[in-house]
């Protein structure tokens, strides 16, 4: 239910403005005939007060209460309006929203129910607001009541594209992941001599015939791997680093996505004024859990304690790329310290140019550059790869080469 602000209707105001100059002119002019055209508006709005009280309150429904939509998709929903003890409802009016489009449909003959369809500009989760006009007192009050319909959350779109995931010790699960170990897989490995207990399927007949001898082909095991995508969600200032959180969300999606595609087990850690994380887990299911986790609508989240990744979001041998601006040295230390667990831990780099909006003098640009390079390095000597992603390449172009470089930090020029 939502309060409705009463004020004197346009009428109300009207019939006082005329009886108010009738009455000036009588007395002023000495016109007195005036009082008689007078006395019935003075009477109507007298009357207000032999009028029962009008309902303070209105209950506006929208029709579906949750939406779930990705980018650039749409929605329509049904809003009704209940205004018992009120003469009419006589209007809803869908109020416009930042990073929503929303058209209202053509007026039909029921004033108490209209359609709204919604387009998503850009993922969030949003909450639109209709404002509904009433009308009490024999159309003398007029009143406003503006209510939340429904709460749409919209996900953001993704580069379908599967960006790989550094090398690390992977656990002995079943999985995609082509690894150094010899057994059962699809990836050739090496060609040995036969030995008791092969199998026949895996004798490599071409290669016996030309040795006059049993050979087997050796293939290297596939397995899954545990992803953990880490977002630097701390308020940032205005401007190119502000911006690129848009990056971090889409990126860490997109990881997310790519890791669950391959029957990876996913979790989720989101670093910032409210830190969150997400066990890990496989399917479908745990990509929506994820996104809802990053809009801060999972219900499955638990809230974190402190500035550190909490042990059980990041299984033994998990793979972790984060994705951050470097900015915040809570984060910072977050990374140390799972890199001192042993953990492989590959850094994006999200932040484009200088965190400024204002443009710097060179010399000074040039000494923030040093400054970044200088920190990067030093990452990359505690073992945690470190790689540039302004969005003008794809991610999957930017992590192929992570974990492959004898752990020195890639920075962009």
């Amino acid at each position: 239910m939502s309060a409705i602000e009463w004020r004197a209707s346009p009428a109300a105001a009207a019939l006082a403005t005329c009886s108010a100059t009738a009455l000036v002119v009588a007395l002023v002019g000495g016109r007195p005939e005036l009082l008689a055209f007078a006395a019935p508006m003075l009477g109507a709005l007298a009357a207000r007060a032999l009028l029962p009280r009008p309902a303070d309150r209105v209950t506006v429904r929208g029709d579906p209460t949750t939406v779930r939509m990705f980018e650039a998709e749409s929605v329509r929903l049904v809003v009704a309006v209940d205004a018992a003890g009120l003469r009419s409802a006589c209007g809803v009016r869908a109020l416009p929203q930042e990073g929503l489009e929303i058209e209202q449909e053509a007026a039909s003959s029921d004033d108490r129910r209209t359609g709204v369809r919604i387009i998503a500009g850009r993922w969030g989760r949003y909450r639109p607001r209709v404002a509904v006009d009433v009308a009490a007192a024999g159309g003398l009050l007029a009143g406003v009541a503006v209510a939340e319909v429904a709460t749409v959350d919209v996900f953001p779109l993704v580069d379908p594209n599967r960006p790989g995931i550094p090398p690390t010790d992977l656990p002995d699960r079943f999985g995609a992941h082509p690894t150094e170990r010899h057994g059962p897989g699809v990836e050739y490995a090496d060609i040995r001599a036969y030995v008791p207990g092969d199998q026949l399927r895996a004798v490599n007949w071409p290669v016996s015939a030309r040795r006059r001898a049993l050979h087997v082909t050796e293939r290297r095991t596939d397995r899954a791997a545990d992803v953990v995508v880490l977002i630097d969600a701390h308020p940032q200032a205005p401007g190119p680093a502000s911006e690129s959180l848009d990056r971090s969300v889409r990126g860490g999606c997109q990881v997310a996505q790519a890791a669950l595609g391959r029957g990876d087990r996913t979790a989720l850690v989101v670093l910032g004024a409210r830190s969150r994380w997400l066990a890990p887990d496989l399917g479908r299911r745990q990509f929506y859990r994820v996104v809802e986790a990053v809009l801060g609508a999972g219900e499955r989240t638990l809230p974190l304690e402190g500035t550190l990744v909490p042990r059980p979001a990041v299984p033994p041998g998990a793979a972790v790329i984060a994705f951050t601006t470097l900015l915040d040295t809570d984060f910072a230390l977050a990374l140390i310290d799972l890199r001192k667990r042993g953990r492989t831990v590959a850094v994006v780099d999200v932040l484009a140019g200088p965190p400024f909006e204002d443009e710097l003098d060179p010399t000074v640009a040039r000494m923030w550059r040093l400054e970044r390079r200088n920190m990067y390095r030093d990452l990359g000597v505690l073992g945690i790869d470190v790689v540039g992603w302004q969005g003008d390449s794809s991610l999957e172009r930017v992590l192929a080469g992570v974990g492959r470089r004898g752990r020195r930090a890639v920075v962009p020029r």
